[in-house]
């Protein structure tokens, strides 16, 4: 029997039409895109293609957008141009739940000598508005809010957060790789002067993403070398890559919605299925204000790491967290700010769904987690 894949937040599979549109650019559309011959401009139409298939998705221009080789590079891009600037404010805030793509290039920041405020979240996960107001002094360069965290799925509030900056004069960044190709996003209701993205969270290959940058804001590269990406990026371009997130924002766009209703039904499902079978469960995050394939709970009585190798031994693939820090023996950040003493950090199970999970998917993680979490329970003597 095949295993089931239940981590879609970590990373999801290429679409097969995904990958059927890049296969002619390996070897048959192989071009440089910066080249002036017909080799070289048939990779940079695909290239300009792509760009427009992935503005579209934001309600972006096409030249807002820069190719990047994923979220983690844009969200530091995002950042990290602070450095380069001759003047300005040299005070940073951004959230405590935030991806460690931005926690620790803020971290660096502050090494650089930037100053740093970080905003703590309410029990469900939530940045309080008011809160990132408050912390704003003249010298603010720029403020940084994902638009929904990577572990509990919880949806920021971003335009209000997006308007506030805007009203004082600061820059605003928000990372949306968990979002963009999952739920609508216009960057002008946002409000938002830099968004970042990575293909492989939604349906497209690893090593490809994009940071918008609105027009006229200022924009230092992270990388120098040759002219791409109008200078904003050196590098060549990874034009396979590249198709394939523009193939798959394009796929995206117009199957979001009944996608996310499906999800959304299967989400709700199991966690039903399981409350009725199993006691000791505790939500972790908002109830409502999360994304639809996110389901984040604690587990009275066992140890997430026993909990995943008994799923992944009944052939569920799931996890407890962020796949960036997993086996890192750190418990996790997120969950540490929700505020209840580090009783989320144990037992914690992280269920997220897609494209490709079935009703039947649901029925066997329902009760590959009730064989493991029984078993692990009596082991304990509970």
């Amino acid at each position: 029997m095949k295993s089931v894949y239940m981590d879609y937040a970590a990373t999801t599979p290429v679409d097969r039409r995904v990958v059927d549109a890049m296969e002619p650019y390996w070897s048959q559309i192989f071009g440089n895109s910066s080249s002036a011959h017909s080799f070289g401009q048939a990779a940079r139409d695909a290239v300009e293609r792509a760009r427009d298939q992935i503005a579209a998705l934001l309600g972006a221009d096409r030249w807002e957008i820069i190719f990047t080789s994923g979220g983690s590079e844009s969200d530091n891009a995002a950042i990290q141009m602070l450095r380069s600037q001759r003047s300005g404010g040299r005070h940073l805030i951004c959230s405590a739940i935030e991806h460690d793509a931005v926690l620790k290039t803020m971290s660096q920041m502050e090494s650089l000598g930037f100053d740093l405020s970080i905003i703590p979240v309410d029990a469900a996960g939530l940045v309080d508005p008011d809160a990132i107001r408050s912390a704003i002094r003249p010298d603010t360069a720029l403020i940084s809010v994902h638009h929904a965290n990577n572990e509990i799925g919880v949806l920021q509030p971003i335009a209000e957060i997006g308007q506030i900056a805007r009203e004082h004069g600061v820059l605003f960044h928000t990372d949306a790789v968990q979002t963009y190709g999952h739920i609508p996003i216009d960057v002008n209701l946002l409000n938002v002067d830099m968004l970042a993205l990575s293909a492989h969270k939604f349906y497209g290959p690893k090593g490809v993403g994009a940071l918008y940058v609105k027009k006229d804001t200022p924009f230092y590269p992270l990388i120098f070398g040759g002219g791409q990406e109008d200078k904003r990026r050196a590098s060549t371009h990874n034009v396979a890559g590249i198709v394939g997130m523009g193939i798959a924002a394009e796929i995206a766009a117009a199957e979001m919605d009944e996608e996310g209703r499906r999800i959304l039904r299967f989400r709700k499902l199991l966690w039903q299925k399981l409350r009725s079978e199993l006691d000791g469960l505790t939500l972790n995050g908002h109830e409502s204000q999360r994304l639809e394939n996110n389901l984040n709970f604690t587990i009275y009585g066992v140890e997430s790491a026993s909990l995943l190798i008994s799923l992944d031994l009944e052939g569920i693939a799931a996890s407890s967290g962020s796949a960036c820090t997993s086996g890192s023996g750190v418990s996790s950040h997120v969950l540490a700010a929700l505020g209840d003493q580090g009783v989320h950090s144990h037992g914690n199970l992280r269920i997220t769904l897609g494209r490709f999970t079935t009703e039947d998917d649901i029925d066997r993680t329902v009760n590959a987690i009730c064989i493991s979490v029984r078993r692990l329970r009596s082991l304990s003597g509970l």
